[in-house]
């Protein structure tokens, strides 16, 4: 029998701002997936990064499962009305449409799913962020299954040696608000008969597409992990949410805070080759008002937001599974050695902020697009000038 393995995860309300949701509000959405145990799921972990609710469940109905997804969307629902009780800042933020619509894709949370034959030892991980946007991920899931650098594991095992399958999206594929219909930001949309609704996706195998992956890849904001195959196994070992707020809602409603899930071990990377790539604190899209560049900062699980609303953050949680049960969770940053890759980050994070809007510390326009600064860019046009040089006259 497939096993299914849900992680979904949203900001429906926060105590102080974007700080952490209350206990009230995590207790509730703990509530209502725990009614679903036996019938609909059969195990679940409820956690926080930051100011997001992350669900995690396990399942046999498989991914993009209806069910599942009107769950943790009624869960998050629920969560959202202690929010307003308490007046928690951002109360069903991430809950973008007015009612369910069978997939909680495109509606505003975040969702990465695994449907799999559990192994004889099945374990994996799952990532939560929080500050940042799913080019977060790109990074570390690079190095951990694709550079022997850091995954010595390309070179000695014979099964991951063979390589993996890179899927990438193209996250500025979307809904024109002219024609309706789908193509990239700036294509012309008259005409246009790219109507299908969906993800535009390509497919790269590695090591032979190394270098078209790097090409990809080192737009953050456009191209975006969402799954990594083994080439033994043909089994999907990484998935990663997409969703782009910005996208579903028109304007700017805060960074996307993306989800994912690892399978480790055997046919993928082992634990430390996947967590270890975290510790460069790489810069990424976030932070303050979701506005700048930032270090990502590895924390302990169900740490809340601090220094100008950042720094962007992640938490890793091991977990090993059995026909679908869950044992507890082994947090993978709660260890000494993140605790000096913290002090780093924290000085990366301080550097570039005191550097405020100036520069590479500010995300470039296109990324603002959706912010009161448009409005103001516009206004400003219309007192620019043309000053002719006295060598035309």
């Amino acid at each position: 029998m497939k096993m299914t393995i849900s992680a979904i995860k949203a900001d429906v309300g926060s105590i102080g701002g974007h700080l952490k949701p209350s206990q009230a509000l995590i207790k509730r959405v703990d509530e209502h997936v725990a009614s679903a145990i036996g019938g609909l799921i059969i195990d679940y972990r409820i956690s926080h990064c930051g100011d997001d609710v992350a669900i995690l469940m396990s399942h046999t109905k498989g991914v993009d499962n209806k069910e599942i997804h009107k769950l943790a969307w009624d869960a998050f629902k629920a969560g959202t009305e202690v929010a307003k009780e308490q007046s928690l800042y951002g109360a069903g933020q991430d809950l973008l449409k007015d009612a369910f619509s069978g997939n909680i894709k495109g509606m505003g949370p975040a969702a990465a799913e695994l449907e799999f034959e559990e192994r004889p030892n099945e374990s994996f991980l799952l990532f939560t962020a929080d500050k940042t946007d799913p080019g977060a991920y790109s990074l570390p899931f690079y190095l951990a299954f694709a550079d022997p650098m850091v995954s010595s594991g390309l070179v000695l095992s014979s099964s991951i040696a063979k390589g993996f399958i890179f899927e990438v999206v193209d996250v500025e594929y979307t809904e024109c608000s002219k024609c309706k219909n789908f193509h990239g930001k700036g294509e012309a949309c008259e005409g246009s008969k790219k109507n299908d609704r969906g993800d535009k996706v390509i497919k790269l195998k590695v090591p032979e597409d190394l270098y078209a992956l790097a090409s990809l890849l080192r737009d953050q904001e456009r191209f975006v992990i969402s799954g990594i195959f083994s080439r033994v196994s043909e089994q999907q070992g990484v998935s990663i949410s997409t969703t782009r707020l910005h996208n579903i809602a028109g304007k700017y409603t805060g960074k996307d805070d993306p989800i994912a899930l690892a399978r480790v071990q055997m046919d993928f990377p082992a634990t430390g080759e996947i967590i270890a790539g975290f510790n460069r604190g790489h810069l990424v899209a976030g932070f303050m008002r979701g506005s700048h560049h930032g270090p990502l900062m590895p924390v302990k699980q169900n740490t809340a937001v601090s220094y100008f609303d950042g720094p962007p953050q992640v938490s890793g949680c091991a977990y090993s599974v059995k026909n679908g049960h869950f044992t507890e969770g082994v947090d993978v940053f709660d260890h000494p050695y993140w605790d000096a890759i913290r002090d780093k980050v924290a000085q990366k994070a301080t550097d570039l902020r005191e550097q405020g809007f100036f520069g590479p510390a500010m995300l470039p326009y296109g990324e603002l697009e959706y912010g009161g600064i448009v409005d103001k860019l516009k206004e400003l046009e219309s007192r620019f000038e043309v000053k002719k040089s006295h060598l035309d006259e």
